[in-house]
């Protein structure tokens, strides 16, 4: 864009709040504008038309530019570089908010970073639209929602361990086969005896469809909060990704399916492993936690993690096996896969939640092969925007983040097993004891 049509793109922007101030005031004392308003706001409306008309005669002096080329222009073409920074040329998330803050301000001008790519010089309306700045266009440049998003995918984060596709509609379908190779159906091999006819088998097929469910953070923020763009930068975008990331954990594990994504150990697949006979309650046996990884599908080992609430670790730190700890709370790498800071387990991480229940309920201890599990998430991650007229008559500024995504099990029961008569399954709770 050039300096010529940002300028202009400005002084439209500046005459379209004006004219908006003029009645919005009378809509707030619920009459009809003056003759004087009615005046003064044809004179904006005249002004606002010869800007518009600038606009497309700069624009297409622009256009012509380009097809003659630049050999041809007399005069520099004076560009910005800041159109190609993914942040606009903002330093921070609380910088950008300071100038979404102060761009509603009366008399204040609009910061030119705000209108980069065009945004702001569309006319006024009645309602929130993406084709006004100041009646929510003003979108937090790409490169901040990407840092909002990566704070939101930590360390205890499920997502990364499900099976998640990056999707650009609104859904998608799945194709599964639920088929064992020892069971009775689907795709199966028989040895054959010499010029006998072939045992003819086919694949049982089903369809999951996904449909991204939005997850929203809405944020209205005191303009004392705005006049201090440090605070921002620290404090917004790292309480949004927190809140983002419990909700996004809850459902991938106890989501109910309605209008959320549809849990894991909420399905037909959990198995729940019963406590031994005779024990005590308020304890926690080795033998417990060999069961459950008894009852992992085959492969499952290898992608599963435990998932345990806080009270639960004064009782790992006492389980052994013979003489040896089966507990080991170092964060330390082991065979070249890198573990939770919690340790490991029997082998396996150890993710401390306060998703699983508390000491001796049952689903205190679970163990799940996110892999199993399929996710869809919008492409582009994080969707972020602000208001400036949403709370306007209590001083605050609204900042919203949407989070789309959905999940469900790629199974539906438990996994008969070839021989033996315990289900198999990759979503395995503790009963209670």
């Amino acid at each position: 864009m050039s300096k010529q049509l940002r300028e202009l793109q400005a002084r439209k922007t500046t005459l379209v709040k004006e004219a908006r101030g003029l009645t919005d005031l009378a809509a707030s004392e619920s009459r009809d504008l003056t003759d004087d308003e009615v005046t003064a706001f044809d004179a904006l409306r005249a002004r606002i038309d010869a800007a518009s008309a600038a606009i497309d005669r700069e624009a297409a002096l622009i256009a012509d530019e380009a097809r003659i080329g630049v050999d041809h222009v007399i005069g520099p073409i004076v560009t910005d570089n800041r159109e190609a920074d993914p942040r606009r040329g903002f330093g921070s998330v609380g910088e950008f908010m300071q100038a979404v803050y102060q761009a509603d301000k009366p008399g204040q001008s609009i910061d030119a970073r705000l209108l980069l790519g065009g945004i702001g010089a569309a006319a006024p309306s009645n309602y929130g639209n993406e084709a006004v700045g100041q009646d929510g266009g003003f979108l937090v440049p790409p490169q901040f929602s990407q840092e909002i998003f990566r704070l939101s995918l930590g360390e205890d984060s499920l997502l990364p361990l499900t099976d998640n596709v990056e999707i650009s509609g609104n859904s998608m379908a799945f194709p599964k086969d639920e088929t064992t190779p020892w069971g009775t159906n689907g795709i199966r091999a028989y040895w054959q005896g010499e010029a006998s006819s072939g045992t003819p088998t086919k694949p049982v097929l089903g369809l999951a469809t996904l449909r991204l469910k939005k997850l929203m953070a809405l944020v209205p923020t005191t303009d004392e909060l705005l006049d201090d763009a440090n605070a921002l930068t620290s404090y917004l975008p790292e309480k949004v990704a927190v809140s983002i990331r419990w909700k996004a954990n809850e459902s991938i594990l106890f989501g109910a399916g309605n209008g959320i994504p549809l849990g894991c150990m909420n399905g037909g697949a959990i198995v729940t492993v019963a406590k031994e006979s005779g024990q005590a309650t308020q304890t926690l046996l080795t033998q417990n936690l060999a069961k459950m990884i008894a009852r992992l599908p085959p492969g499952s080992f290898t992608n599963a993690v435990w998932i345990v609430n806080n009270d639960v670790l004064p009782a790992l730190f006492t389980l052994t096996l013979g003489n040896y700890p089966i507990y080991l709370p170092v964060g330390q790498s082991v065979g070249g896969i890198q573990l939770s800071p919690y340790g490991t387990l029997l082998g396996r991480p150890v993710f401390v939640s306060q998703h699983a229940n508390t000491f001796s309920s049952q689903g205190d201890v679970l163990l799940v092969d996110l892999s199993y599990y399929q996710t869809i998430t919008k492409a582009g991650g994080m969707q972020t925007a602000t208001s400036m007229h949403l709370y306007f008559d209590a001083d605050l500024t609204a900042f919203r983040t949407t989070f789309r995504m959905d999940g469900q099990s790629k199974i539906q029961n438990p996994i008969a097993p070839a021989k033996g008569a315990n289900a198999l399954s990759p979503y395995i709770q503790l009963a209670a004891r």
